[in-house]
Order: C-alpha cells, then structure tokens, then sequence
C-alpha cells in the first residue's frame, strides 16, 4: 500500500518522459514513458487482470496487444495476422480509423470499465484509473492503455458485432482499427458505416475520415492490417516476401565482410531481418524454412568487448542482488545478460559457461 500512495504523489509533470516518434504517413506521434514506479505499479495491473484469463476473457472480435486465448486446451491468437483471417474469403471490405483513440478515452470512461465491467468499487476504481492515465485520459505508453482501449467499448460494441452479424457481416477491431467484410461482391456498407460511427460517436470517439476506404476484390487485392485476404489464410503481398528475401541476402553479403560479423550493427540488422522471416512463418509460407536455413548459417558472432560487457553485467547483478532482487530493472538486466550469453557461447563457450554458473546462484523474483 505504501508503494501505491508513493506513486500517487508523483507530481504530474513527472509521471511521463516524452518522446517524439514519426509515423509512415510522416506524421509524428508523441509516446510517453511512465517514471519506473508507475510502471511496476500498471505491469502488475496488466499481470493479475488485465493478463489473467480467469479474471478478462476477451471477445472474439477485439485482437492487437491483448494476451492470446486459451479454451479447451487449444491457444487462440489474438494478432493481427489472427485478425485478418477472419475476413478471409470476403469480396468487400470496410476499414475505419479511430482518430487519437488514447487521447480520446477520458477518464470517466475508464472508471466505468473498472466498475461496470470488471465490478470494482467506485473508491478502487478511481485509484487505478489515476494509474492508468494522465492528466485526465488515456495516454500512449502507459503499460495499460492498449488493455484498456480494448475494453473501452465494452458496453456497446458487442450488440454492434451482433447487428453485422445478422447481416452475414463479419466485424474486427484491432486496437483503433475497425474491419468489416462481406463475401458479397461490391456490397454497399452504408448501414454498417453508420452503425459503427454512431457508436463511436456515442463514446465521444471521431472517425479519421481520412482513413476510411472501402475495398472491392473487382478492382483490388483485398488486405487487412497488410496482409492479403482473398485466400482461406493470410497471405502476405508477393512484393513483401521479395522484400525480406532481398534482406536475406543482404545479411549474407554482410557477413562476409572480415569481422563484421562481431559488430552491433550487424547484430542489429540480423535480428531485424530475422523478425522479417519470422512473419513468414506466422502466415506459414513456403519458404520460410528455406531463408531461416541461410540466416542461421550467418549468426552474430561476439567480440572480445561483448566479454568484458558481459562480466560486467553478472558482477553488478551479484551486487545488487541482495537489495534489488525483486526490482523490475534487475529483472530486465538478469535476463539481458542470459541474452548476452548465448552470443558469447557462440565464439567463447568455456567463459559463458563459467558466468552462467555464476547466474544460477542470483533469483529475479519480480513480478
């Protein structure tokens, strides 16, 4: 209880660092940094609620930046490749935008969510919506606000998925993104469209009509959140897997270089383009084997630095341990230097042996 009043006397000002991060389009999205108690304080939040599935068992229709579902004994995605797939098959496609969806949940909205939905009291309530936003709202980089953004419309948009659903319509939300799809060619969506604003509307929540489109598989390949859906499974756009077979190669030009295979910078596009193949296994194309094969010939290698760097992190572990066992960051810094092992194993397995025998006597107990 003390830790939960330190937090809430945090003056406002230094709740949030913020940063400054441009977006596709060349527009620029302001993202904030919760002070290091506040964000034990929401992570925890996320881990007992918002994560437990015994406590929020999340609807069919909300995906992006939730936990995925587990029934029956079988896992149910909850990302955006799962969310494609539910329009896969469709001739026609409605995609709408919410507009600075975080920026736009007032904390009144919160509280409801708290009591209304997840049965808190209205004194509990009030505290943890004071955690979860700034200055009145829900703000981008609290650990909580895609949870709750997911939850936002808990009263009101699943009578919305089941009006669509009468009209053979299938409806997604992936966080601020709204599809909905028809196997009917050409279909006219007005209905829908205006089902769907008069419930944002109600929420106080605008439609960035700038984003709003609406796609016919006679004119164009049908995509959701990048992915092609014309197909019974996700499929990426033939010019994205020419795209990460070209970083493939890249990585395999670099790593014949002399010794570029021990720098940062390599590791640093290695791990991007390894993420790249990654998705090609999330959709289950093809050649995802084959360029996983040729990746995994070229590893980052470690330096005699990563060394030095990683006798260095173990040792301040081993101070700070006593002290600082149950603390977030140390958290954080235990498993980075297990990370940093593996690499070091690599090229030097006798000293990696010998830090990882010094790890096992250090415990992060943080939760």
């Amino acid at each position: 209880m003390e830790e939960l009043d330190d937090v809430l006397l945090i003056p406002p000002k230094d709740k949030y660092s913020s940063q400054e991060r441009r977006k596709k389009d060349g527009s620029v999205r302001v993202v904030h940094n919760p002070h290091h108690r506040l964000r034990v304080i929401q992570r925890r939040i996320n881990k007992r609620l918002f994560s437990n599935q015994n406590f929020v068992s999340w609807p069919d229709h909300i995906f992006g930046s939730i936990p995925n579902q587990k029934f029956e004994g079988s896992k149910h995605p909850k990302d955006y490749v799962a969310c494609a797939k539910v329009h896969c098959g469709a001739k026609s496609i409605l995609t709408l935008d919410i507009e600075n969806f975080f920026g736009n949940i007032h904390v009144s909205q919160v509280i409801k969510v708290f009591t209304q939905l997840l049965k808190f009291s209205p004194e509990v309530a009030e505290v943890v919506s004071k955690i979860c936003c700034h200055e009145d709202y829900l703000i981008q980089g609290a650990l909580t606000s895609s949870y709750i953004a997911g939850l936002i419309l808990f009263d009101v948009e699943g009578m919305v998925v089941e009006r669509l659903l009468r009209k053979n319509l299938r409806y997604t939300r992936l966080v601020d993104d709204i599809n909905v799809s028809s196997v009917v060619s050409d279909y006219n969506f007005s209905y829908a469209k205006t089902i769907i604003e008069d419930m944002l509307i109600g929420k106080d929540l605008p439609v960035n009509h700038s984003k709003t489109k609406i796609q016919y598989s006679s004119t164009v390949p049908l995509t959701v959140h990048g992915l092609r859906v014309g197909f019974k499974e996700p499929r990426l756009p033939s010019d994205e897997v020419r795209k990460i077979r070209a970083a493939v190669h890249s990585i395999e030009l670099m790593a014949k270089e002399p010794n570029y295979k021990t720098t940062h910078s390599y590791r640093r596009d290695f791990n991007r383009c390894m993420g790249r193949v990654n998705k090609l296994c999330r959709v289950g194309h093809n050649q995802y084997d084959k360029l996983l094969l040729r990746l995994q010939k070229n590893y980052p290698l470690p330096s005699k630095k990563d060394i030095e760097r990683a006798i260095k992190i173990v040792t301040k572990l081993e101070v700070d341990y006593p002290t600082k066992q149950g603390n977030f960051w140390f958290a954080k810094r235990f498993y980075l230097a297990h990370e940093r092992l593996n690499i070091l194993q690599r090229s030097f397995p006798n000293v990696a042996y010998d830090l990882r025998f010094r790890l096992k006597a250090i415990k992060t107990v943080y939760e």
